[in-house]
């Protein structure tokens, strides 16, 4: 097990050889050298401009502020809140006001995208390249810090499948350990070189930096507009770790890979939803060497669990087990924790639960509640509504979120089931199942897919092949076949987009 002692996170500069890489931009290489000197001048530029426990927001693509930011922010004494480069400018009106943000830093074209009632009356607004040039103008170096490691460092917005962004706040230590955890579970070494192409304002795509960091080894942060362009990089950089999400990997998995993109990759790991039978075949005929690490979280607690590559091939519909620093406890609807191979909710106990939504106490109480008292933690656990199996050996199995589920005819319905046999049936690569209001039924099946790329008259057979699979309360009401399927800012389809446009 890894040390459990957390640490400032701006110390994360000084993990690696001064003279070794840290970060691979478009333009040139950084050293660790060269991090903490431009983390050194962010932080002196930054407790310069704001006082200390401001919130500081990023709105950009991948670049050197956006990478520097988290820790430079962090040795500053403020609070980072990253905003995703795909939001539009609602949506960043509403972080900008609800965080209470004293600055943002951002790309032109997007801070010109915003009205000026967008921004509070009291955000001072840069662009990122003012930001770096003022920053080694005013040369003002701050050293590695000694903070205590419970201040908070990072409120992230979750995009929510309903209402408004809800801000997690994460202090030092929850970043500092979800770091340790990831980078000792991946068994990331000094030679490692990941590939970042997740969003830097999703808690896993931040983590891609700060896991490969600890690690003492190299980052590449990459915004990518087809497969291929993530193959290509694969193989210019001789990466060996890759991150992705499900809808990400389908695409990966159509897409041509080049020899020395294959050769060099020792790992993927995949969060934002569950790997299917079949997409995992596929990435192991794809990438026959490559180590799968599927793995389960969410933003409130960063990651609970991930299932070790050796039990892939005879487990591949796991969740696995609890990651490390984390406890996780299965508990069912009378309060007590479940026993093996019964359903209860996924509750996440330790020191890698986040310290509750920003200004919203009525949400925090609703999710961050006391711990089971059979935690070995105790304190404040997150009670995820994820409903999960554990089985004998155990490992963990997902079976729907709670408010997910459909109700139909008096049943409760996985919309996962629907999913995996769509997919299970070959016919079509992506399906998304939802629950639209029915006047007889309650709630009706409707199944949106995409159709696979090697099948044939897939519209005439998939009916009659989910027939022979589910019983009859479980088939679809409707098909409906897509090119695509919409996703949001983070990745993942985007089921609240299509209820949307269904209840239109």
């Amino acid at each position: 097990m890894p040390d459990l002692t957390p640490y400032p996170l701006d110390q994360l500069t000084v993990r690696g050889d001064a003279q070794a890489n840290a970060l691979v931009l478009k333009d040139r290489t950084l050293t660790f050298g060269d991090l903490e000197e431009g983390v050194a001048l962010l932080a002196g530029w930054l407790a310069d401009q704001v006082p200390e426990g401001s919130r500081v927001a990023s709105w950009a693509t991948k670049g050197e502020l956006t990478c520097l930011l988290p820790l430079a922010a962090a040795r500053a004494g403020l609070v980072h809140v990253p905003i995703n480069p795909l939001l539009k400018r609602a949506q960043v009106a509403h972080i900008l006001t609800d965080s209470g943000a004293s600055m943002l830093v951002g790309t032109p074209a997007r801070l010109e995208s915003l009205n000026a009632e967008d921004v509070p009356n009291d955000c001072h607004v840069v662009s990122e390249a003012a930001a770096i040039s003022q920053a080694s103008a005013l040369g003002h170096r701050l050293a590695p810090s000694d903070r205590p490691t419970k201040d908070l460092a990072a409120i992230l917005y979750t995009s929510g499948s309903t209402g408004k962004p809800k801000g997690v706040m994460l202090s030092h230590a929850n970043l500092w350990l979800g770091a340790v955890s990831v980078s000792h579970y991946l068994g990331l070494a000094a030679d490692d070189i990941t590939l970042a192409v997740l969003p830097l304002s999703f808690d896993y795509g931040q983590n891609q930096l700060l896991s490969a960091w600890y690690a003492g080894s190299c980052a590449v942060p990459l915004d990518y507009l087809f497969a291929r362009d993530v193959t290509k990089a694969c193989a210019k950089h001789g990466i060996t770790t890759l991150a992705g999400v499900p809808p990400l990997w389908v695409q990966l998995t159509e897409a041509a890979w080049p020899e020395d993109a294959v050769g060099s990759l020792r790992r993927i790991t995949n969060s934002g939803g569950a790997l299917t039978t079949e997409l995992i075949d596929a990435l192991r005929k794809k990438l026959p060497q490559t180590d799968i690490f599927p793995m389960y979280g969410l933003t409130e607690a960063f990651r609970s669990t991930y299932l070790d590559p050796s039990l892939v091939a005879s487990h591949p519909t796991s969740m696995g087990r609890a990651i490390p620093f984390a406890e996780i406890i299965v508990v069912d609807d009378a309060g007590q924790v479940s026993e093996a191979g019964e359903e209860g909710e996924l509750v996440h106990c330790g020191p890698l639960v986040a310290q509750g939504y920003w200004q919203d106490e009525a949400k925090t109480k609703e999710r961050f509640r006391p711990a089971p008292p059979e935690s070995r933690y105790g304190g404040t656990a997150v009670w995820s509504g994820d409903r999960v199996i554990r089985d004998e050996d155990g490992l963990l199995y997902f079976v729907g979120r709670r408010d997910a589920m459909i109700k139909s005819a008096g049943n409760r319905i996985s919309p996962q089931e629907i999913e995996d046999a769509a997919r299970a049936t070959g016919l079509v690569s992506d399906a998304v199942a939802l629950g639209v209001p029915d006047s007889r039924l309650g709630q009706a099946i409707h199944l949106v897919v995409r159709p696979a790329a090697e099948a044939e008259h897939a519209h005439a057979a998939l009916a009659d092949r989910l027939k022979d699979i589910l019983p009859n309360f479980m088939q679809p009401h409707s098909i409906e076949w897509r090119d695509a399927l919409p996703t949001n800012p983070n990745g993942k389809i985007d089921r609240a987009a299509l209820l949307e446009e269904l209840a239109q």
